[in-house]
Protein backbone atom coordinates (compact mmCIF):
# COMPACT_ATOMS: atom_id res chain seq x y z
CA UNK A 1 0.00 0.00 0.00
CA UNK A 2 1.23 3.49 -0.84
CA UNK A 3 -0.01 5.00 2.46
CA UNK A 4 -0.48 3.39 5.87
CA UNK A 5 -1.21 4.04 9.52
CA UNK A 6 -0.88 1.76 12.55
CA UNK A 7 -3.17 2.20 15.55
CA UNK A 8 -3.99 0.23 18.69
CA UNK A 9 -7.50 0.03 20.16
CA UNK A 10 -7.81 -2.02 23.33
CA UNK A 11 -6.14 -5.41 22.86
CA UNK A 12 -5.86 -5.14 19.07
CA UNK A 13 -3.34 -3.48 16.81
CA UNK A 14 -4.37 -2.55 13.28
CA UNK A 15 -2.38 -1.63 10.21
CA UNK A 16 -4.50 0.14 7.61
CA UNK A 17 -3.00 0.61 4.17
CA UNK A 18 -4.49 2.61 1.32
CA UNK A 19 -3.91 3.48 -2.30
CA UNK A 20 -4.91 7.03 -1.39
CA UNK A 21 -3.64 9.42 1.27
CA UNK A 22 -7.06 10.84 2.23
CA UNK A 23 -8.46 7.82 4.18
CA UNK A 24 -5.21 7.43 6.10
CA UNK A 25 -5.13 11.14 6.97
CA UNK A 26 -8.76 10.92 8.18
CA UNK A 27 -7.89 7.93 10.37
CA UNK A 28 -4.87 9.70 11.83
CA UNK A 29 -7.09 12.62 12.85
CA UNK A 30 -9.91 10.44 14.20
CA UNK A 31 -7.51 8.28 16.23
CA UNK A 32 -5.18 11.11 17.27
CA UNK A 33 -5.54 10.21 20.96
CA UNK A 34 -4.79 6.50 20.46
CA UNK A 35 -1.36 4.83 20.27
CA UNK A 36 -0.17 5.14 16.68
CA UNK A 37 2.94 4.18 14.74
CA UNK A 38 5.54 2.32 16.78
CA UNK A 39 3.44 2.82 19.94
CA UNK A 40 0.69 0.69 18.39
CA UNK A 41 2.87 -2.40 18.60
CA UNK A 42 2.79 -5.37 16.25
CA UNK A 43 -0.47 -5.35 14.29
CA UNK A 44 -2.94 -8.15 14.88
CA UNK A 45 -4.97 -7.29 11.78
CA UNK A 46 -4.32 -5.66 8.43
CA UNK A 47 -6.85 -3.67 6.40
CA UNK A 48 -6.29 -2.76 2.77
CA UNK A 49 -8.18 -0.01 0.96
CA UNK A 50 -7.47 -0.50 -2.72
CA UNK A 51 -8.76 0.39 -6.14
CA UNK A 52 -10.53 -2.50 -7.86
CA UNK A 53 -8.82 -1.47 -11.10
CA UNK A 54 -5.67 0.67 -11.46
CA UNK A 55 -7.52 3.40 -13.29
CA UNK A 56 -10.09 3.65 -10.46
CA UNK A 57 -7.42 5.34 -8.37
CA UNK A 58 -7.99 8.50 -10.41
CA UNK A 59 -11.18 8.18 -12.48
CA UNK A 60 -14.28 7.90 -10.28
CA UNK A 61 -12.10 6.50 -7.46
CA UNK A 62 -13.76 3.66 -5.59
CA UNK A 63 -12.46 1.94 -2.44
CA UNK A 64 -12.62 -1.82 -2.07
CA UNK A 65 -12.14 -3.32 1.40
CA UNK A 66 -9.73 -6.23 1.88
CA UNK A 67 -7.25 -7.44 4.46
CA UNK A 68 -6.31 -10.57 6.37
CA UNK A 69 -10.02 -11.42 6.21
CA UNK A 70 -12.53 -10.27 3.64
CA UNK A 71 -15.92 -11.03 2.15
CA UNK A 72 -16.02 -11.68 -1.60
CA UNK A 73 -18.33 -9.45 -3.57
CA UNK A 74 -18.34 -6.54 -1.13
CA UNK A 75 -19.40 -3.40 -2.98
CA UNK A 76 -16.78 -0.62 -3.14
CA UNK A 77 -17.39 2.80 -1.60
CA UNK A 78 -16.59 6.19 -3.14
CA UNK A 79 -13.31 7.72 -2.04
CA UNK A 80 -15.20 10.44 -0.13
CA UNK A 81 -16.35 7.64 2.18
CA UNK A 82 -12.87 6.17 2.60
CA UNK A 83 -12.96 6.69 6.38
CA UNK A 84 -16.13 4.61 6.59
CA UNK A 85 -14.47 1.94 4.43
CA UNK A 86 -11.53 1.83 6.86
CA UNK A 87 -13.84 1.51 9.87
CA UNK A 88 -15.82 -1.25 8.15
CA UNK A 89 -12.57 -3.01 7.32
CA UNK A 90 -11.45 -2.90 10.96
CA UNK A 91 -14.80 -4.32 12.05
CA UNK A 92 -14.53 -7.07 9.47
CA UNK A 93 -11.08 -8.18 10.64
CA UNK A 94 -12.26 -8.52 14.23
CA UNK A 95 -15.58 -10.15 13.33
CA UNK A 96 -13.98 -12.84 11.18
CA UNK A 97 -10.55 -13.21 12.74
CA UNK A 98 -10.89 -12.88 16.51
CA UNK A 99 -10.72 -16.11 18.51
CA UNK A 100 -9.40 -14.79 21.82
CA UNK A 101 -12.72 -13.27 22.89
CA UNK A 102 -16.38 -14.08 22.50
CA UNK A 103 -17.70 -11.26 20.33
CA UNK A 104 -21.10 -9.71 20.90
CA UNK A 105 -22.49 -7.03 18.61
CA UNK A 106 -23.14 -4.57 21.43
CA UNK A 107 -22.41 -1.21 22.98
CA UNK A 108 -20.91 -1.29 26.48
CA UNK A 109 -20.40 1.35 29.15
CA UNK A 110 -18.89 1.00 32.62
CA UNK A 111 -19.24 2.60 36.04
CA UNK A 112 -17.66 1.53 39.33
CA UNK A 113 -16.13 -1.52 37.67
CA UNK A 114 -19.50 -2.85 36.44
CA UNK A 115 -20.47 -2.96 32.80
CA UNK A 116 -23.83 -2.25 31.19
CA UNK A 117 -24.16 -4.27 27.97
CA UNK A 118 -26.64 -3.08 25.33
CA UNK A 119 -27.36 -5.26 22.34
CA UNK A 120 -30.01 -5.44 19.64
CA UNK A 121 -30.62 -5.13 15.95
CA UNK A 122 -29.08 -2.32 13.90
CA UNK A 123 -31.11 0.82 14.43
CA UNK A 124 -32.27 -0.15 17.92
CA UNK A 125 -30.44 2.84 19.40
CA UNK A 126 -27.67 1.13 21.37
CA UNK A 127 -24.86 3.29 19.93
CA UNK A 128 -26.76 6.53 20.54
CA UNK A 129 -27.58 5.44 24.09
CA UNK A 130 -23.92 4.60 24.75
CA UNK A 131 -22.94 8.04 23.45
CA UNK A 132 -25.52 9.75 25.66
CA UNK A 133 -24.36 7.84 28.72
CA UNK A 134 -20.69 8.64 28.13
CA UNK A 135 -21.06 12.37 27.30
CA UNK A 136 -22.88 15.41 28.59
CA UNK A 137 -23.10 16.90 32.06
CA UNK A 138 -24.53 13.87 33.84
CA UNK A 139 -23.58 13.59 37.51
CA UNK A 140 -22.56 9.96 37.07
CA UNK A 141 -20.97 9.72 33.65
CA UNK A 142 -20.19 6.29 32.26
CA UNK A 143 -16.93 5.17 30.66
CA UNK A 144 -17.29 3.88 27.13
CA UNK A 145 -15.95 0.34 26.81
CA UNK A 146 -17.14 -0.45 23.29
CA UNK A 147 -19.57 0.50 20.57
CA UNK A 148 -19.34 -2.18 17.90
CA UNK A 149 -18.14 -5.27 19.78
CA UNK A 150 -18.21 -6.42 23.38
CA UNK A 151 -15.06 -8.49 23.95
CA UNK A 152 -15.94 -11.18 26.49
CA UNK A 153 -13.04 -13.22 27.86
CA UNK A 154 -14.40 -16.80 27.94
CA UNK A 155 -12.35 -17.95 30.95
CA UNK A 156 -13.27 -15.07 33.28
CA UNK A 157 -16.38 -13.46 31.80
CA UNK A 158 -14.71 -10.04 31.96
CA UNK A 159 -15.38 -7.52 29.20
CA UNK A 160 -12.22 -5.99 27.76
CA UNK A 161 -12.41 -2.45 26.38
CA UNK A 162 -12.53 -1.85 22.65
CA UNK A 163 -13.35 1.89 22.64
CA UNK A 164 -13.57 2.64 18.95
CA UNK A 165 -15.20 5.92 17.90
CA UNK A 166 -18.99 5.64 18.14
CA UNK A 167 -20.72 5.57 14.76
CA UNK A 168 -23.60 8.05 14.96
CA UNK A 169 -26.17 7.75 12.21
CA UNK A 170 -28.84 10.01 10.74
CA UNK A 171 -30.94 11.74 13.46
CA UNK A 172 -28.37 10.88 16.13
CA UNK A 173 -25.73 13.07 14.49
CA UNK A 174 -27.53 16.29 15.42
CA UNK A 175 -27.80 15.30 19.10
CA UNK A 176 -24.05 15.79 19.60
CA UNK A 177 -23.28 18.60 17.15
CA UNK A 178 -23.23 21.34 19.81
CA UNK A 179 -22.53 19.65 23.14
CA UNK A 180 -19.30 17.85 22.21
CA UNK A 181 -15.88 19.47 21.56
CA UNK A 182 -15.21 19.68 17.80
CA UNK A 183 -12.02 17.62 18.09
CA UNK A 184 -14.11 14.64 19.24
CA UNK A 185 -16.21 14.60 16.08
CA UNK A 186 -15.13 13.13 12.77
CA UNK A 187 -16.23 14.46 9.38
CA UNK A 188 -19.87 14.18 8.37
CA UNK A 189 -20.20 11.43 5.75
CA UNK A 190 -23.37 12.00 3.72
CA UNK A 191 -25.24 9.45 1.65
CA UNK A 192 -23.42 6.33 2.80
CA UNK A 193 -25.05 2.88 2.68
CA UNK A 194 -25.90 3.50 6.35
CA UNK A 195 -27.23 7.02 5.74
CA UNK A 196 -25.46 10.05 7.18
CA UNK A 197 -22.63 8.99 9.50
CA UNK A 198 -20.39 10.89 11.90
CA UNK A 199 -17.97 9.37 14.39
CA UNK A 200 -17.79 10.44 18.02
CA UNK A 201 -14.39 9.87 19.62
CA UNK A 202 -14.46 8.56 23.23
CA UNK A 203 -13.14 10.92 25.89
CA UNK A 204 -9.52 10.79 27.03
CA UNK A 205 -10.33 8.73 30.12
CA UNK A 206 -11.88 5.92 28.06
CA UNK A 207 -8.81 5.77 25.83
CA UNK A 208 -6.33 5.98 28.73
CA UNK A 209 -8.10 3.09 30.50
CA UNK A 210 -8.57 0.83 27.49
CA UNK A 211 -6.57 -1.93 29.14
CA UNK A 212 -8.89 -1.94 32.19
CA UNK A 213 -11.55 -4.67 31.98
CA UNK A 214 -14.92 -4.68 33.76
CA UNK A 215 -17.42 -7.24 35.00
CA UNK A 216 -20.76 -7.38 33.15
CA UNK A 217 -23.58 -6.53 35.53
CA UNK A 218 -26.68 -5.68 33.47
CA UNK A 219 -27.90 -6.63 30.01
CA UNK A 220 -30.26 -4.34 28.11
CA UNK A 221 -32.12 -4.85 24.85
CA UNK A 222 -33.03 -1.28 23.86
CA UNK A 223 -35.57 -0.28 21.22
CA UNK A 224 -35.85 3.33 20.11
CA UNK A 225 -39.06 4.88 18.79
CA UNK A 226 -41.66 2.98 20.80
CA UNK A 227 -43.82 3.84 23.80
CA UNK A 228 -42.03 3.59 27.13
CA UNK A 229 -41.94 0.02 28.41
CA UNK A 230 -39.74 -2.28 30.47
CA UNK A 231 -39.94 -6.05 30.68
CA UNK A 232 -37.70 -8.78 32.10
CA UNK A 233 -36.12 -11.14 29.58
CA UNK A 234 -35.89 -14.82 30.48
CA UNK A 235 -32.75 -16.92 30.35
CA UNK A 236 -33.78 -18.84 27.23
CA UNK A 237 -34.60 -15.71 25.26
CA UNK A 238 -31.39 -14.03 26.39
CA UNK A 239 -29.32 -17.00 25.26
CA UNK A 240 -30.96 -17.09 21.83
CA UNK A 241 -30.58 -13.33 21.35
CA UNK A 242 -26.91 -13.48 22.31
CA UNK A 243 -26.18 -16.30 19.87
CA UNK A 244 -27.70 -14.09 17.18
CA UNK A 245 -25.57 -11.15 18.31
CA UNK A 246 -22.28 -13.09 18.23
CA UNK A 247 -20.12 -13.38 15.13
CA UNK A 248 -17.80 -16.09 16.49
CA UNK A 249 -19.90 -18.10 18.97
CA UNK A 250 -19.82 -21.26 16.84
CA UNK A 251 -16.11 -20.91 16.05
CA UNK A 252 -15.21 -20.90 19.76
CA UNK A 253 -17.03 -24.15 20.44
CA UNK A 254 -17.56 -25.16 24.06
CA UNK A 255 -15.82 -22.09 25.60
CA UNK A 256 -18.15 -19.85 23.59
CA UNK A 257 -21.21 -21.82 24.73
CA UNK A 258 -20.11 -21.66 28.37
CA UNK A 259 -19.42 -17.92 28.18
CA UNK A 260 -22.84 -17.19 26.66
CA UNK A 261 -24.59 -19.40 29.18
CA UNK A 262 -22.80 -17.64 32.04
CA UNK A 263 -24.09 -14.28 30.82
CA UNK A 264 -27.62 -15.57 30.21
CA UNK A 265 -27.87 -17.14 33.66
CA UNK A 266 -25.88 -14.63 35.66
CA UNK A 267 -26.98 -11.19 34.49
CA UNK A 268 -30.28 -9.43 35.05
CA UNK A 269 -31.74 -8.68 31.62
CA UNK A 270 -34.35 -6.14 30.59
CA UNK A 271 -35.88 -5.06 27.29
CA UNK A 272 -36.59 -1.32 27.23
CA UNK A 273 -38.61 0.74 24.77
CA UNK A 274 -38.34 4.52 24.67
CA UNK A 275 -39.36 7.46 22.53
CA UNK A 276 -36.30 9.69 22.96
CA UNK A 277 -32.90 9.98 24.60
CA UNK A 278 -34.13 11.62 27.80
CA UNK A 279 -36.55 8.77 28.39
CA UNK A 280 -33.82 6.21 27.72
CA UNK A 281 -31.48 7.83 30.25
CA UNK A 282 -34.25 7.89 32.85
CA UNK A 283 -34.92 4.18 32.28
CA UNK A 284 -31.24 3.32 32.65
CA UNK A 285 -31.00 5.30 35.90
CA UNK A 286 -34.12 3.56 37.22
CA UNK A 287 -32.85 0.06 36.39
CA UNK A 288 -29.38 0.70 37.78
CA UNK A 289 -30.85 2.01 41.05
CA UNK A 290 -33.16 -0.99 41.23
CA UNK A 291 -30.77 -3.79 40.20
CA UNK A 292 -27.36 -2.57 41.41
CA UNK A 293 -28.17 -2.01 45.07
Amino acid sequence: MRHAVAVRVGPFGFRIGSDWRAPVAALERLYAGYPQGDKAGVPDFTVRLAAARPWRRWLRPAVTIAGDWWLPGTAPLPLAQGLLAAEMGMNLQVALGCRRFLLLHASVVERDGRALVMTGESGSGKSTLAALLSTGNRKRRWRLLADEFALVEPATGLIHPFPRPISLKNQSVALFADGVPPDRLGPLLVGTPKGDVRHLVPDADAIARMDEAASPALLLFPRFGAARAVRPVGTGEVFVRLTQASTNYHALGEPGFDALLRIARGLPARAIDYADGAEALALVDMLVDELWR
